[in-house]
Parts: C-alpha cells; sequence; structure tokens
C-alpha cells in the first residue's frame, strides 16, 4: 500500500498579517518574526480578505509542423501583484500611498489636512513589506520597487467599512528581481518511503 505523506503544519491559512511601506531602496526586514522598524511604516488594519499574491503571465507555444502538441514554450510576461482593502483610511501613510502624495504634505495644520489631487499623477514607487501569519509558520514578501496600479471606488456608506482597494504591482531592481521571499517555516518531515 501507498503511504500519503501529510504534514499539516506545512499549510499555511493566513490567519493573520500586515504590510508596510517605505522608501525604495530600504532594506528587507531580516525575518517575517521581526516587527519592521522606522523607516518601514504600517499600513494598518487589513480587511478580512487579507493579501492575495498574484501572478499574471502570458506565454508563448511554439508547435512544430506535422506535430499537434508545443515542444517548447516561452514566459513572454510574468507580472507580480499584491491585493489589498486597507482599511485606516485616515492613517497617513495609506493617504500617501493611495494619493500618491509624500507623508510630509499631509501633516495637520491648525488641526486640518488639506491636499489636492492632480491630473497628471507622476510615479510612485516605494518598498513594500508583506508579513504572513499562522501559528509557528511565518511568509514574508519584499517588493524593493512597487506602485499601487489599481485602485478601486471608495464607498462611505453607515453598514460598510470604507476602506482603499489596491493593487500593488511589483516591478524590477537592479538585480532583475521583483519579490523577495522570507519565510519561517517548520522542517519538512523526512520521508520514510513506506
Amino acid at each position: 500500500m501507498v503511504n500519503i505523506t501529510r504534514a499539516a503544519d506545512l499549510t499555511v491559512i493566513g490567519a493573520n498579517g500586515g504590510g508596510w511601506v517605505a522608501a525604495t531602496g530600504t532594506a528587507a526586514p531580516a525575518s517575517p518574526l521581526v516587527q519592521p522598524v522606522s523607516p518601514w511604516e504600517p499600513l494598518g488594519a487589513i480587511s478580512d480578505d487579507g493579501l492575495v499574491f498574484g501572478f499574471d503571465e502570458d506565454s508563448q507555444q511554439f508547435t512544430p509542423w506535422g506535430l499537434t502538441s508545443p515542444f517548447r514554450t516561452t514566459i513572454t510576461q510574468s507580472v507580480r501583484t499584491f491585493q489589498l482593502t486597507l482599511w485606516e483610511t485616515a492613517r497617513v501613510a495609506v493617504q500617501s500611498l493611495m494619493f500618491r502624495i509624500d507623508a510630509a504634505e499631509l501633516a495637520p495644520v491648525s488641526g486640518l489636512t488639506s491636499f489636492a489631487e492632480t491630473a497628471s499623477p507622476i510615479p510612485d514607487r516605494r518598498a513594500f513589506w508583506f508579513a504572513v501569519f499562522d501559528g509557528d509558520t511565518a511568509r514574508g514578501f519584499y517588493v524593493p520597487q512597487g506602485e499601487i496600479s489599481d485602485r478601486s471606488d471608495v464607498t462611505f456608506k453607515q453598514d460598510e467599512m470604507s476602506g482603499y482597494e489596491v493593487t500593488i504591482t511589483a516591478y524590477p531592481d537592479a538585480a532583475g528581481n521583483t519579490v523577495y521571499h522570507v519565510d519561517s517555516v517548520p522542517e519538512t518531515p523526512a520521508y520514510t518511503g513506506s
């Protein structure tokens, strides 16, 4: 009989997690188990939809004459995204991201914060750090150069939490990498083959 190897502690539910933002060039935290410190700024409460790590890939298949199956495939596009809804819409770091405004411009003056949205937005790349936790398992995602590439409408309603639903696209850094993974996971049990 075949022995099916299973280990529940190697699964990840994503029971909790957080996100942080900093200027591009900011080094990643050493581990998802280490609290990020300045210049990392927290993104605050994230909706219960959690974090979606997206893969958008296109490929080109090459099928030679006389065959009906391709004998080679090449990847023509490979994009990584992160989707989440930021609930702390009054947090300066979150407003700064949503409206592409430097955080210093959002400092209150006489108790009021005011800003204008431009009709000609410029690129607003920043570094992002996301951590996902499930018991003793933690996954960290470091995006050295990311930018909000999609924003949803914002609803203000009595029975609904207002939030900024955003998609962050990861761009290549100087080394050509878009996302760095730093995981703290249990060791995989040895395979006994029986």
